[in-house]
């Protein structure tokens, strides 16, 4: 029973990279400043590229979580690699909200003023929330995870 919900867990995890992926090929083609833009230029304008170089930190914390999924599934979940994998998601967390924050705030100084920024905004303040949040989860289990390693050890030890 464990191996099938971690399997149905790690098939959720493919398919929500799999839909970001596809958000990421296609929201360019339909956003509004670019409607009237050839297919390269779309593709090649600065602020799609930087969401493109922001979602990597995205797909390896995805990729982490796979991984650890793996890692229950094979009850490895008290080992370092279980650890590593959480110390991974929490870092690409907090990068990807370091970058939703940047694009934030390069939006607001540098809109134009013809432009209301209100609706990027709010969505940069709800990811980087999104991000805290997980940056904050994964930092506690992380931590829970090594006492609980420490303490085996130390058992393992005495015995």
């Amino acid at each position: 029973m464990k191996t099938i919900s971690t399997v149905f867990l790690q098939a959720v995890v493919v398919l929500i990279g799999i839909l970001a992926l596809v958000i990421l090929i296609r929201v360019p083609l339909t956003e509004g400043r670019a409607t009237n833009l050839d297919l390269f230029s779309i593709y090649t304008d600065p602020f799609i590229l930087y969401g493109y170089a922001a979602s990597i930190a995205f797909f390896v914390a995805l990729y982490k979580a796979f991984r650890l999924l793996g890692y229950i599934g094979q009850n490895k979940v008290f080992s370092p690699e279980s650890v590593k994998a959480l110390k991974g998601i929490k870092f690409c967390a907090i990068i990807l909200g370091t970058l939703i924050v940047a694009a934030g705030v390069y939006i607001r100084i540098f809109h134009s003023k013809e432009d209301d920024p209100a609706g990027f905004l709010a969505i940069c303040i709800v990811t980087t929330f999104v991000s805290i949040v997980v940056a904050t989860a994964t930092a506690i289990f992380e931590k829970l995870l090594q006492n609980a390693i420490d303490m085996k050890s130390e058992n393992d030890l005495t015995i």
